[in-house]
């Protein structure tokens, strides 16, 4: 038996133990076989991936040090005695190796292999492996198993109403943080609309990281329950509720491979929306030379794929195609992007139009679900409660009870202005190319690193003229981004 020793390494997102090389019972062959590890107390369990320690400075005799993810996850306390054995390979790894194969998996095969994925009995590799297999070929089915199946695995919330409803982009366009503003008003009508988000992967800022920047979003299942009751609403990071966390595992090898399939992004979607309680869904599809899907066909297939697996989880779905030839709003990166938000809700001259707009036509369909209202109202009603001031006085309660920040972020102190190497109109914006110098600034993890845009396509700029700046909070950080857009600013100037 050993005793729990709480190590403070982040080794995200694996399970990793710590024990002594030596004078614990084991051999180094014993070890090589030990390389992953079944802990356990009678109870409750986890796997976690071994690593050895030589000397006394981090563990002593008889104790086994469990790094952050892992001593989270087994729930124990600091302390208590566990015993460990050599973890069997999952079950599941030869409908994987079918996969591989060319096979189409049963839903039952699937679900084991989402089961085990989820409480981290595969690799990285061996998710890998599944991942890749899946990319080269999936069918519908599969993709609506994949959908249940990691749905079914976490939470599951039942707001007992008839009308739940919900909004989301697929993502990969900078600055597009709408959610920030139909929320609000959504709420300001009285419709119930808990929306959860995740923080950004690859992204300079996910929703719930631009709401931190006001507001607490770190909320449990019951936390956000009181504040739907109160509000209509809530905008929280889905991570602390456990909403489909075999996603999580799985988009933290996706990223690094560049894995993008459209059945794994209906699958991760549409499976946090169902556990989330969600009835009816709003559905941005951005379409963009830089954008997730490029082309108008490669809308419809994906739009397809959605209204299929939707209608078989009775989940009503709308689903909007938008313009995503260049980045929304102006600022790129938590603060910034904060700033733009609370620019529209509160009316401001100088708030971004784009931004704006985009967020009033998405407020519309949501709206639109209501059966009270009649059909095509809803982009009217939006833009009423934004101009009269409901809509910011619906994001200030929310904010007031999610628990407004204590911090005052503010942009990074460390600026570059990337500057036109030519005089003529802007003709194209690369989203990818912002993106990544917004995140080599620091984004997300710094709130004031990022990119705040002062031209946009269409603009007529001279030689000289600054096309964005860029904010870190470390020399370092700006270093970085400024040397990628020297490489290539991400702006077309045409002559």
């Amino acid at each position: 038996m050993f005793r729990i020793k709480r190590i403070a390494i982040d080794t995200y997102p694996e399970n990793t133990a710590f024990l002594h090389r030596h004078d614990n019972g084991y051999s180094a062959e014993q070890f090589k076989a030990l390389r992953t590890i079944r802990i356990h107390n009678g109870s409750t369990e986890i796997l976690a991936t071994l690593a050895l320690v030589d000397g006394s400075d981090i563990l002593e005799a008889g104790e086994i040090g469990l790094g952050e993810q892992a001593f989270r996850r087994l729930g124990l306390a600091e302390g208590s005695l566990v015993d460990i054995a050599q973890a069997k390979p999952p079950a599941s790894l030869e409908s994987v190796r079918r996969k591989i194969d060319g096979n189409t998996l049963e839903d039952s095969e699937i679900a084991a292999i989402i089961r085990d994925i989820a409480v981290h009995r595969y690799s990285p590799m061996e998710i890998g492996a599944f991942l890749v297999a899946c990319a080269s070929f999936m069918t519908t089915q599969e993709t609506l198993a994949m959908t249940r199946a990691m749905a079914e695995v976490g939470t599951q919330i039942d707001w007992k109403m008839p009308l739940v409803v919900d909004k989301h982009c697929i993502g990969g366009i900078p600055g597009n943080r709408t959610s920030m503003i139909v929320v609000p008003i959504v709420a300001a009508y009285g419709l119930v609309m808990p929306k959860t988000s995740s923080r950004a992967i690859t992204s300079p800022s996910g929703t719930a990281d631009t709401m931190e920047v006001l507001a607490n979003v770190d909320l449990s299942a019951d936390e956000m329950r009181a504040v739907v009751a109160r509000e209509k609403a809530v905008l929280a990071w889905g991570g602390k509720v456990n909403l489909s966390p075999a996603d999580d595992v799985l988009i933290s090898v996706e990223r690094p491979l560049r894995i993008d399939t459209f059945e794994q992004m209906v699958a991760s979607i549409l499976s946090k929306k169902f556990a989330a309680g969600s009835t009816h869904l709003v559905l941005d599809i951005p379409i963009g030379s830089t954008a997730k899907v490029r082309s108008q066909r490669d809308a419809v297939r994906l739009r397809k794929l959605f209204e299929y697996v939707a209608h078989k989880l009775g989940i009503v779905i709308d689903i909007v195609f938008s313009d995503g030839s260049q980045p929304v709003g102006r600022g790129i990166g938590p603060v910034l992007e904060a700033r733009d938000v609370m620019a529209v809700l509160r009316n401001d001259a100088d708030a971004p139009e784009d931004l704006r707009e985009h967020a009033l036509l998405l407020a519309g369909h949501v709206l639109d679900f209501d059966p009270a209202l009649r059909g095509g109202e809803g982009y009217a009603r939006a833009k009423e409660l934004l101009a009269s001031g409901a809509a910011l006085a619906a994001m200030e309660r929310l904010i007031d009870a999610q628990g407004r920040q204590a911090v005052n972020f503010t942009p990074g102190s460390y600026t570059h202005e990337v500057c036109s190497l030519r005089e003529g109109p802007i003709t194209a914006i690369d989203c990818q190319r912002i993106a990544r110098i917004a995140r080599l600034a620091g984004a997300p993890m710094d709130k004031g690193a990022g990119i705040d845009l002062l031209h946009k396509v269409g603009a007529q700029v001279c030689k000289g003229e600054p096309l964005y700046r860029i904010h870190a909070h470390s020399v370092t950080g700006l270093g970085f981004a400024r040397e990628l857009a020297t490489e290539d600013s991400g702006y077309e100037v045409t002559q």
